[in-house]
């Protein structure tokens, strides 16, 4: 039998009432306390989960099935950000984490992460090695998929231990950010965490050091305004008004999870995570004298490849999925990894993306240089010798068109699009680099349902036409 337990690039996610249920809940949640067993004798497992719809009675369920199998359970008290939760894995040393979220997922989706005891999501093997254990239940005895719930609304004794996470992570953050370079510049901020978790924690650290800010989308709801806790462009059109109302200096913005995040510029500008990450490690590499290699995966902007060449530092390439990145972090062999979808870490931290984080690096080097991200971008450009102007779309494909461009791209070309192709990376899907400097990329989603295509160049107009010359050739039959 397979698995309807499946990881993808950060974990399970699925429908609410259609794949992701209780009793599919109950079989990964069985799947994930027998792999810790199997690992080590009287482990202990944290529980947290995000600001969705039937959260809370998701964890409930999960820690009655980790004490069931022996397991020393500690439930967060309440709706808590993923890199707070890495965070006190590795403060605490614990032996992993179940995270009830689907990160910036639409509404109608929830999800499950599961993270080792190295506080980094899990990788290929483990999570492997959970569908496995849930398909050979599932074989053996398919009852335990609909066995009752019904204590999965158990009482306070029910509940175990619980935790509050939030005063030790944002301790944790008074020794990576510079908060008195923030405190003189006095600048002022807009916070929004779109309905998230990133509520009560980006707020907090920035209120608690005298920052100036207007707090934005800090209550729940489960429907997240209709549009999904995403950090996208469009979603942040509220943030971008408030920032240009108010003169603020720019918008911070934080997802579902708080893993990742968002940049609006002082005149409204939605800025790519992309070039945030080139910015900031090339500000880190300044300002902390860490002189090491920068870290992105497949999909990312080579702007910081370039940024990290400028300081005489070379550039990890992964395959997309922060694991990978993670992984280098323990390694401490680099100073900052990111992602083109807004995932960044940095030295000495979490193996995990943190998106609070992240907002807090970008809010002080705007006070530390006294310049909008805008002009910093202009700037780091002039010093690089050339422009980097990345572009993501989603194609929604039809499974004829999607099988039809899995085998496009299987091809050994030379030519492509008119271009000559100089290499190919398959890395993760198939990444065409042309001999202007130029790239496409195309690779499934490892979280929707999607074709996910990839270009830059040295202009806006020119990644707009790649993409779209890009986007006809896949289209073509």
């Amino acid at each position: 039998m397979t698995s309807p337990i499946k990881f993808g690039t950060s974990g399970w996610r699925g429908l609410i009432a259609d794949d992701f249920t209780f009793a599919n809940v109950r079989l990964a949640v069985t799947a994930i306390a027998n792999h810790v067993n199997s690992k080590r004798k009287n482990p202990t497992i944290l529980v947290g989960y995000d600001t969705r719809f039937y959260s809370e009675e998701f964890s409930q369920l999960a820690v009655q099935i980790l004490r069931q199998h022996e397991i020393r359970t500690l439930l967060c008290e309440t709706f808590t950000p993923t890199p707070a939760i890495a965070y006190e894995i590795m403060r605490r040393k614990l032996d992993g984490a179940v995270n009830f979220t689907a990160s910036h997922n639409p509404a109608q989706y929830h999800g499950l992460k599961f993270s080792s005891s190295d506080a980094g999501p899990a990788l290929p093997e483990v999570t492997k090695d959970i569908e496995n254990r849930v398909a050979k239940m599932l074989a053996k005895d398919g009852a335990l998929g609909s066995a009752p719930v019904t204590s999965a609304h158990g009482g306070e004794n029910g509940k175990g231990e619980t935790v509050n996470l939030r005063d030790g992570y944002l301790k944790r953050l008074e020794e990576l950010v510079r908060f008195d370079v923030l405190r003189k510049a006095k600048d002022k901020l807009v916070v929004d965490v779109l309905h998230g978790c990133g509520a009560g924690y980006l707020d907090r650290a920035l209120t608690d050091h005298g920052v100036s800010i207007q707090a934005m989308r800090t209550e729940r709801d489960c429907l997240f305004d209709g549009t999904g806790p995403d950090v996208s462009e469009e979603n942040l059109a509220p943030l971008r008004k408030a920032v240009v109302d108010s003169h603020a200096s720019a918008g911070l913005a934080t997802d579902g999870d708080a893993d990742r995040f968002g940049v609006i510029d002082r005149d409204g500008t939605w800025i790519s995570p992309n070039q945030i990450l080139a910015l900031v490690y090339d500000y880190l590499v300044e300002t902390r004298g860490w002189n090491l290699p920068a870290a992105r995966s497949v999909a990312t902007s080579q702007m910081i490849d370039a940024a990290a060449k400028s300081r005489n530092q070379s550039t990890y390439q992964t395959p997309v999925g922060f694991k990978y990145i993670g992984q280098l972090i323990r390694e401490d062999k680099i100073a900052l990894g990111g992602e083109e979808s807004a995932g960044l870490t940095i030295r000495g931290h979490v193996p995990e993306k943190d998106g609070i984080l992240a907002c807090l690096l970008v809010a002080e080097m705007i006070a530390s240089r006294g310049a909008s991200i805008k002009e910093q971008i202009q700037q780091l450009f002039k010093k690089l010798g050339r422009e980097f102007w990345p572009i993501r779309e989603n194609l929604h494909l039809s499974d004829e068109q999607k099988a039809n461009a899995v085998q496009k791209v299987t091809l050994d070309a030379s030519t492509l699009l008119g271009r000559k192709v100089v290499s190919i990376d398959r890395t993760d899907g198939a990444k065409f680099v042309f001999d202007d400097g130029t790239w496409m990329l195309l690779r499934l989603s490892g979280t929707e349902p999607l074709l996910r295509l990839y270009v830059e160049a040295d202009s806006e107009a020119a990644s707009a036409r790649l993409a779209g010359e890009a986007t006809a050739w896949v289209l073509k039959n």
